[in-house]
């Protein structure tokens, strides 16, 4: 289908310039101490990510995306207006925006992104998929305590990461990420209902990880983001101000993980067979370190055999 961007796997438009030599790449490398920051807490917060125009160009894109009218409706993998267990708070939550508008299609090859993201997984980066989200003024809904991994585990080995990118200031008082540092060193806990009771995930944590739940919050600039491993628990709490706190949140794997189902990976997406490796149409290869200086340039401390 023309109007499907899931087939176009480079830009296509001039949104995110792309480097054009080694050096220029070079310039959006995160330093060894923010990567071992990553390695030990499970998160990288306040990295840049968008200019302000850039900001504006998704700001719109996304304002037409929540209209129930839109014509690429279609080619969302899911899609909720409101997401949220609570009826009277809202909470937008849609995948697939990558195949509609050229904007969010392109988000994905950010060199902003794709550089850090490289750095964090050791090796090329794969996509997995996209996500909005949307809270409204004043009723915006919660995001439950989660691990991202809990709803992946149809993929082997666990090799993913979350870049969430805000489109509006977050703030303690809209609705802003939530960390628990170091839970990404806990074992895969039960996969809860994504826009449900923010406390019902105090009844499967053990009496040390109870001790060891404290929460930190993710206040971000718009055009910031911030990098979390996948077994991160985060969450959100509901929006109480008088504007929207709206984001979009890019996933990614590293090149070589392998489907662990012979069923559908996305919905409506062909099935992958069990063991073997995910790429394909809706799957596209991002970045390949190797083609702008190799594994040595991103400056990795474990090859990428060792991390498989």
């Amino acid at each position: 289908m023309d109007d499907d961007l899931s087939y176009r796997h480079a830009p296509v438009g001039d949104l995110f310039p792309s480097p054009g030599s080694a050096a220029e790449w070079a310039a959006y490398r995160i330093s060894d101490e923010q990567v071992r920051f990553f390695d030990t807490f499970g998160y990288l917060a306040g990295i840049p990510m968008l200019t302000p125009e850039q900001v504006e160009v998704l700001r719109e894109d996304l304002a037409a995306l929540t209209q129930p009218s839109h014509p690429g409706h279609r080619l969302f993998y899911e899609y909720n207006s409101n997401e949220s267990v609570d009826h009277s708070r809202v909470l937008f939550h849609a995948l697939g925006a990558w195949r509609i508008t050229p904007g969010f299609h392109d988000l994905l090859w950010n060199p902003a992104f794709l550089v850090p993201a490289s750095q964090l997984l050791r090796g090329g980066v794969r996509f997995w998929h996209d996500q909005l989200f949307s809270k409204p003024a004043r009723h915006g809904g919660v995001v439950a305590w989660h691990q991202d991994y809990s709803y992946w585990t149809r993929t082997k080995p666990m090799s993913h990461l979350t870049c969430w990118i805000a489109l509006d200031d977050a703030t303690r008082d809209n609705g802003c990420l939530h960390y628990v540092p170091r839970s990404h060193l806990w074992d895969l806990l039960p996969k809860p209902a994504l826009a449900g009771d923010m406390d019902a995930i105090q009844s499967v944590l053990s009496p040390e990880q109870k001790e060891q739940f404290e929460p930190v919050a993710i206040e971000l600039k718009k055009g910031m983001a911030t990098f979390h491993h996948p077994l991160m628990l985060h969450g959100s709490f509901e929006n109480r101000t008088e504007g929207p706190r709206r984001a979009a949140v890019i996933n990614v794997f590293r090149d070589g993980v392998r489907s662990a189902s012979s069923e559908p990976l996305l919905e409506g997406v062909p099935p992958i067979q069990a063991g073997h490796p995910i790429s394909g149409r809706f799957f596209p290869s991002l970045f390949n370190p190797k083609s702008v200086g190799g594994n040595n340039w991103l400056g990795f401390s474990r090859s990428e055999e060792e991390m498989r």
